[in-house]
């Protein structure tokens, strides 16, 4: 099958290109020949004419909730979704039921995806078995079985000595184990950010130090092992500053960011950002924190210190958030979301739209070996394409997801996926697949 996409601006950070020109891609992969005015019979010719065309987005993070929590989404609405988002290759985490902690946890996951036929999944498998946090998962027979990650997000591995052990293993396997840093006994209890809001809000806190005492720790062990580390998720300052000093070190660490702690803070919860007090669709793990914070972490991507913006999709029922804050679930529906969310930092001149991409495309595969992010000659033909100027207003009644958990319900976005392809095969077309 041959196809062309024509007059797109191709912007490929892997290798330094930004210009309009044409691609091609022949029976999945990208054509040896990529230029502009490229003759020929094509199967599928698309026009992209003042559109952007990427490598397909790579999520590092998100949550599938199958099997188990199947009322909350399924792989194949996950899928869906992540490819209306852009995203073509997706590593799902392991809180599942059962959780992903053996080879055919990981087969399963696996065969669901090739079934629904929409993003690339690929499963991490848990570090501990169960996520308990008592005995390590077999790591070994699911890499054997494809697993690209071990986690136990959700929860931190708690225990320095199973961590340790862990990362040791990470080593032999070329495989990172990504954690969720928090340490339990001071974020015991908290749904938001420690401070101002919490207190005006009377709802108890978690600080910033729940999170920056792990990283810490993580750090150390890292540097001790030699191990393969990824830190999921950050959302303090103070994380950033020992990233920086653990990066001029030389240790061997990665990080992620999502687009909600990049774009919101606590404010949101307390509905001084056009929304309502008490929000829940604002409850997320790590809590969205202060403007001191967001601003550090966007300085952190835009340097580099930070490698990675990943989702954290985490899909709920209604029903979930639809209480008091207190016992709300945490987290934010983000694959649909995600581009729109991403272009006000471009359109404020607080990231630059290559380094959005980048972070987006390339620095995810390179934190997780994948043979991904890039339109180079020969390459796998994953390709998104989107509008970086039309508006549009998030109504989660639309989205493809079953979590329609959004603090942007309403808000206006600019930014929109058009087209996107796996393999050389389009597999969200903003027309054909409109709702």
């Amino acid at each position: 099958m041959r196809v062309r996409i024509r007059n797109g601006r191709v912007i490929d950070p892997a290798r330094g290109v930004d210009e309009v020109r044409d691609l091609v891609i022949v029976d999945g992969r990208i054509d040896a020949f990529v230029g502009p005015d490229v003759m020929g019979d094509f199967d599928l010719d698309v026009d992209a004419t003042g559109l952007v065309v990427t490598p397909g987005f790579v999520d590092l993070h998100c949550h599938l909730r199958e099997p188990g929590f199947e009322d909350k989404e399924t792989i194949a609405t996950g899928s869906m979704a992540a490819a209306a988002g852009g995203f073509t290759t997706i590593c799902c985490m392991p809180n599942t039921a059962p959780t992903l902690d053996r080879g055919v946890d990981i087969e399963f996951v696996q065969s669901a995806a090739r079934r629904a036929g929409r993003a690339r999944v690929l499963p991490l498998g848990s570090v501990t078995q169960g996520q308990l946090g008592r005995e390590l998962s077999d790591m070994s027979e699911m890499a054997a079985a494809g697993a690209v990650g071990f986690s136990d997000d959700g929860h931190p591995v708690w225990d320095a000595r199973l961590m340790r052990f862990a990362l040791e293993l990470s080593r032999r396997h070329g495989l990172p184990v990504v954690d969720h840093c928090e340490d339990p006994a001071l974020a015991a209890g908290g749904v938001l950010n420690e401070g101002r809001v919490s207190d005006l809000l009377g709802l108890r806190g978690q600080p910033s130090s729940s999170e920056e005492v792990m990283v810490a720790r993580d750090l150390n062990l890292a540097r001790v092992t030699g191990g393969r580390l990824h830190l999921a998720h950050l959302s303090a300052r103070g994380s950033v500053m020992l990233l920086r000093a653990a990066r001029r070190e030389g240790i061997a660490v990665t990080a992620e960011v999502t687009p909600h702690h990049l774009t919101l803070t606590e404010d949101w919860a307390l509905g001084s950002m056009g929304g309502r007090a008490y929000d829940t669709r604002t409850k997320v793990a790590p809590p969205l924190r202060t403007e001191a914070d967001r601003r550090a972490l966007v300085e952190a991507l835009a340097e580099g210190v930070i490698d990675v913006i990943a989702t954290d999709h985490a899909p709920h029922r209604l029903i979930d958030k639809e209480c008091t804050y207190d016992e709300a679930a945490f987290g934010i529906s983000g694959f649909e979301t995600a581009l729109g969310s991403l272009m006000t930092l471009v359109a404020s001149g607080e990231l630059a739209l290559i380094d959005m991409i980048r972070r987006l495309t390339v620095e995810p595969c390179k934190a997780f070996g994948l043979p991904y992010g890039t339109l180079a000659p020969g390459a796998v033909a994953d390709v998104t394409v989107f509008d970086p100027e039309t508006t549009w207003q998030v109504s989660s009644g639309r989205f493809f997801s079953k979590g329609k958990n959004t603090p942007l319900e309403g808000k206006s976005l600019r930014g929109t996926v058009r087209m996107t392809l796996v393999d050389g095969r389009v597999v969200y077309d903003a027309q054909a697949d409109a709702q």
